[in-house]
Formats: C-alpha cells, structure tokens, sequence
C-alpha cells in the first residue's frame, strides 16, 4: 500500500476530491472518489466523505492500495442477446448471475461470457473487471443490461443514464398491500453503517435516489408492482420498497428468504435509450419461468 500525505494551504479550501485530483494528476475523478468511499482518505486520521470542505491547516492522509493483478478469462458461456451491433449489445441476464468479477466471483460472470463472444470489442473506461459494463443489475436480478462496445458509445450511453433519460422499467412481487396505486419514492441513498454490503436510506453521505411504481395487481398478501428508475443507486428499488414497508419477494438481504426462490423476485424488464446514431431504441424481456411459477404460486 502506498501512502501519500498532504497539507491544505490558505487558498486549499474546496471539495477533498478536486484538491486530490489536483494533487495526484495521474489518477482519475472516479478513482478518488472511490478512495474516499471505500475510507482510504484521512483528514487528521478520521476518514471524510468526498464533498468535506477542506479547511488551512488540514493534514491529509491518503492510502493508495496496491493494485491486484487479475487474469480475467473468456468462457464460452450461453448468453441470450437480444440485439447486437457495432456499438453496443443488449442481453437478457438469467437469475443468478454475477454481472462482472468481483472477489469470490472471477469466473462464471456475464463479463467472461461477454469476453468470449465479443473478443475485444467491449469499452474499456471501466477497466478489466468490467469491460463493457455502462450499469449493472444484481447476480439475483434477471433481465435487460447494456454493454457498450467502444468507448464513444459507452460516454454516448453512461451519459443518458447520468441525465436520467435512460428508461428502465423493473416487474417485482412485493409484500403487502400499497395504500397508494400509484406513487414516487424520493429518498437518498447510502451505504449502511452498520453493514457496508447494504445499502439503506440515510442523509448521511448518500446521493438522490429516485423511484416511481405503479400496482399492477394485488393477491393476498402480495402485490405485483412495476418500478421505474429515474436514477440508478445501487440496490435502489430493493432498498426504497424495503423502506415504504413492501420489500421485494424473497430478498434475504432485505428482507427473508421465500421458499423455492432464490433472492429477490425483481426483473428488469424494457430497456430504452438513444442509439448513439440517434436512433431511439426500447426492448422488452418477458417475465422468467421462475418469476411466472411465483405467480402461480401466490394466486
């Protein structure tokens, strides 16, 4: 690990991440960033989120972790493309699988699968763990996920879902009944400090997050409900429902495991956007064997 120190000065006083970005010129917005969430970055050895305003006379300290070298693999994986073209592709993502390497997860992921179908032609702004990858959907999330091919259509695309103008609708099985048919959850989100693998509705170091849903139909006990993403936090529509008091099915980090599914029942369903030829695109999925054997099963 590497480990850097510094001092702020009279005229030092803006956002940690922009005076770290001026101090350390070879590293990216995002790489900061992403120190200073993960508590690599210190103001007098207490760790700071990224907005802190630093003040003449702060000492920072900043650790650097060593870089791990990963050999990530193609494997010849079946994946289900739903569109393909020189720019991008669109797959619909089975239950159960990792989205891109991560420790514990380096083989089997829709990122090797990917490696192997398109050889190099994946972008590379989000590096080797995730070449290709503009958002993701969780390993126990089925449905619809974009991969950007070159660079100039991943920018293209990251840049719709940054101005919210990126459709993404999700099909879930709630708990409960929602008195409202209809509504919006506007509730920031961060990680937990309780947990840091969960995430939780906090003002605390958190960003906007928010979601419109619509009750499709009602069962007893349940609710089959569309979610619509305005903007794209991780975990967010498992969180938000989590927190209006309707968790999604079977989710056994917020909720409870629900016998004969394996985590949530959420599916990411139509996909819209703006080709980079500009050309407006929308695909659908279908609802999954196993989403529809939920249903049979709670009506």
């Amino acid at each position: 690990m590497t480990e850097l120190e510094f001092k702020a000065l009279q005229n030092d006083s803006i956002r940690i991440d922009k005076f770290l970005s001026l101090k350390l010129e070879d590293k990216t917005r995002s790489f900061i960033q992403k120190l200073i969430e993960e508590e690599n970055v210190f103001v007098f050895d207490k760790p700071v989120s990224k907005n802190y305003k630093l003040k003449c006379g702060d000492k920072v300290r900043v650790q650097i972790p060593d870089p791990v070298e990963l050999d990530i693999r193609p494997e010849n994986i079946p994946v289900d493309i739903v569109y393909q073209d020189s720019d991008l592709l669109v797959v619909d993502k089975p239950k159960g699988m990792v989205v891109h390497p991560a420790p514990g997860n380096y083989t089997g992921t829709l990122v090797n699968a990917l490696m192997y179908h398109c050889g190099e032609n994946l972008s590379s702004i989000n590096g080797v763990i995730r070449p290709g990858i503009v958002h993701r959907i969780d390993k126990n999330t089925s449905g619809l996920l974009m991969v950007a091919k070159n660079d100039r259509a991943h920018n293209f695309l990251a840049e719709q879902i940054k101005n919210h103008t990126f459709k993404r609708e999700y099909c879930a099985v709630c708990l409960g009944h929602f008195k409202e048919q209809a509504g919006t959850i506007n509730a920031p989100i961060g990680r937990s400090k309780n947990d840091r693998k969960k995430m939780c509705v906090t003002n605390e170091n958190s960003k906007e997050a928010i979601t419109h849903y619509e009750v499709l139909e009602e069962f007893d006990g349940y609710s089959l409900v569309k979610f619509v993403l305005e903007t794209g936090r991780t975990h967010q529509i498992r969180v938000h429902s989590k927190y209006i008091g309707h968790p999604v099915l079977g989710d056994d980090v917020y909720s409870k495991p629900f016998k004969g599914l394996e985590g949530q029942c959420l599916h990411a369903q139509t996909l819209g956007f703006v080709h980079p030829n500009g050309e407006y695109m929308e695909f659908s999925s279908p609802l999954p064997e196993y989403f529809t054997n939920i249903l049979k099963r709670i009506k």
